[in-house]
């Protein structure tokens, strides 16, 4: 450019910057003279060898709106480049312009909204409260374990009896919505475990105590997001009728099934149950831990405030979708059809996913200036270390460490891990980590 701008600029809500550009009448007129140039020097009309006819008979051949729009396409850029330089604004997207006046021998005046990486204002991170529960291990959690793992030894005969909770149910299965039966729910001969988490709670509690030849029914509501489009959202009727009942007995717990179950770590009933006493507490420590991370992530993020911009949500959004396409895609699926599946359009999915989005990349940006602010930021050196250390505990990442450590997406990935890691063990100090409420 060979005149300054002249730059006011606004803050706009949704992080978005306004900026009222005039350009100097002899910039313009500069402008006018490179487009007419480079026009006329390729310009073919008849009489005259390519590029050698006149200015003035090119620019009334082009007549003064193909001309502007020509200037436009070409100051415009130019314009905005250094506009964004001289306020030191980094745009996070494409600048919406608008023409304001442009005209040769005169001022240009141009209007541009930029939207930028939103300011986040953390809230008092020594102020967050939290109170998680604790997990106390109870025998009772202890015995449920120990069954869990002599599952796979448990011997199911039939019996003839009525099916009582934990017995093996032979069923034929029909389901009805509206006195209309729904094919695609039908089931012959189908086995399941009269349990919870494996049948319906209104299955279990219409089998129960029935007998072979029975037939029991229950009314259940089927969620709106139900994968049968003939049900979802509606009341139905499931029709079970008893075909066989088996019944599962576990092995007794004794020394010799525990050293088996050990693995030979332990000769006695005794040691076997406090190791799995020992696990279980463990667990119940690393998930309170998780608790509370997951607590505190929220505190400070609902006692900070960000305005995400429009951009970021919908550049998330799109990338949520080309991860589903992909995945899709891997299963040998389409997107369009799993969303006819879904009985949903394109904008209906956007429209569903956009809250979720804008949460986690409020998230996101909470998180990555409390990282700022406090200095967590690994160095190269400390991701390569991070690397080493997840390929010794990983036998898939085994002998891989030096393939991880060139690929750019691994090490993002890793380097991602690490800070987010840093991050909240960081923010369970600054909380008051010995300040866990419990519940």
């Amino acid at each position: 450019m060979p005149s300054s701008l002249s730059v006011t600029t606004e803050s706009l809500p949704k992080s978005q910057v306004g900026m009222t550009i005039e350009v100097p009448a002899e910039t313009v007129d500069a402008t006018y003279e490179k487009v007419l140039n480079r026009l006329a020097s390729k310009a073919k009309l008849e009489g005259f060898r390519p590029g050698r006819a006149p200015r003035a008979l090119v620019e009334a051949r082009m007549g003064p709106a193909a001309l502007r729009e020509e200037v436009v396409e070409t100051i415009v850029p130019e314009v905005i480049r250094e506009a964004l330089a001289e306020k030191s604004i980094s745009p996070i997207d494409n600048p919406d312009v608008e023409v304001l006046e442009l005209e040769r021998g005169r001022p240009a005046r141009l209007k541009a909204t930029v939207t930028v990486m939103p300011a986040v204002t953390l809230g008092d991170t020594g102020a967050l409260d939290v109170a998680t529960a604790s997990v106390d291990v109870t025998d009772e959690m202890i015995e449920r374990r120990l069954e869990d793992v002599r599952e796979p030894m448990a011997e199911i005969t039939p019996v003839d009896r009525e099916a009582r909770i934990g017995d093996i149910v032979v069923i034929d299965v029909e389901v009805e919505a509206g006195g209309v039966v729904v094919p695609s729910e039908s089931r012959q001969a189908m086995e399941a475990e009269l349990k919870e988490g494996v049948l319906l709670p209104e299955l279990i509690e219409a089998i129960n105590g029935a007998k072979v030849a029975d037939t029991r029914s229950a009314t259940v509501k089927f969620p709106d997001d139900y994968s049968e489009p003939m049900l979802a959202g509606k009341d139905g009727t499931i029709k079970v009728t008893i075909q066989g009942i088996k019944e599962k007995v576990l092995p007794t717990l004794d020394d010799a099934l525990a050293k088996q179950l050990s693995e030979g770590r332990h000769e006695t009933v005794e040691a076997y149950r406090n190791s799995v006493r020992e696990q279980l507490e463990e667990s119940a420590k690393s998930l309170g831990q998780m608790a509370r991370e997951q607590a505190l992530v929220k505190a400070l993020v609902d006692a900070s405030s960000v305005d995400v911009p429009d951009s970021l949500v919908e550049r998330e959004l799109a990338s949520h979708l080309d991860t589903l396409d992909r995945s899709l895609h891997r299963q040998g699926l389409r997107l369009d059809r799993y969303l006819e599946y879904l009985g949903k359009t394109p904008e209906q999915w956007i429209a569903e996913e956009r809250p979720e989005a804008e949460a986690r990349l409020k998230v996101d940006l909470v998180l990555d200036e409390f990282a700022k602010q406090q200095g967590v930021e690994p160095s190269e050196d400390e991701v390569e270390r991070f690397i080493e250390e997840q390929a010794a505990t990983d036998d898939e990442l085994k002998g891989r460490v030096d393939e991880l450590k060139r690929g750019a997406n691994t090490h993002r990935y890793f380097h991602s891990r690490l800070r987010r890691q840093r991050v909240l063990e960081r923010l369970n100090e600054v909380a008051g980590a010995g300040s866990q409420g419990q519940t």
